[in-house]
């Protein structure tokens, strides 16, 4: 997958960045860089063309996802992890996902399916990636979630159930509303930063 990688101090997570649709490997560079600055850094570009715009995964409609291209992006992307850890030589076990919109969603979509393939996330503006499956114990796999109450593409209920879900399967959540809609509010990258320097500084 095409990626950028950057070293930092190994004592911290390695932040994987996603990003949205029709970003690249480069879009959450100064993301990265205001939540956790001493951070280790893997960005990279999803692997699908809609209409020239980068995803990580097939949608068959506004919202509507695209299942079997999804659950096989979401293992084609832990298996490029896996490989980037040994290539670069960071910590597999100590990699939080920072992922926005449809980067957010395949970070929500590894922890749905894959015990243990992320320590932790920061998902802003998240949908629930699948229903209808058992998500493997989330324990001691802390997640933020900054979600904008007037958000045109994700319902305030579609985030709350994607809570209960991470909730239920053992994550301490953290939820953080602004009155925003779609777009990525400072003050929520502020609160993300502060619940990075808590569970991991």
């Amino acid at each position: 997958m095409k990626h950028f990688f950057k070293q930092g101090n190994k004592d911290l997570p390695t932040l994987l960045l996603l990003h949205g649709t029709g970003g690249d490997e480069r879009d959450l560079l100064p993301l990265a860089e205001m939540i956790a600055p001493e951070a280790s850094v893997l960005s990279v570009k999803g692997n699908v063309d809609e209409n020239g715009m980068a995803r990580f995964f097939a949608r068959l409609r506004e919202g509507v996802f695209d299942e079997e291209d999804l659950v096989y992006r979401t293992n084609e992307l832990k298996q490029f992890i896996d490989e980037s850890a040994n290539d670069y030589e960071f910590d597999r076990g100590n990699v939080v996902a920072l992922g926005y919109s449809n980067g957010a969603n395949i970070a929500a979509s590894m922890m749905y399916h894959i015990k243990e393939s992320l320590k932790a996330g920061i998902l802003f503006h998240a949908m629930v990636p699948r229903r209808g499956i058992e998500l493997p114990d989330l324990s001691g796999v802390p997640v933020f979630i900054g979600a904008g109450k007037r958000d045109p593409l994700i319902p305030l209920n579609e985030t709350k159930e994607l809570v209960e879900n991470l909730k239920k399967a053992h994550s301490s959540v953290t939820e953080f509303w602004t009155d925003g809609g779609h777009e990525l509010r400072r003050e929520e990258v502020d609160e993300a930063k502060r619940w990075f320097e808590k569970n991991f500084k």
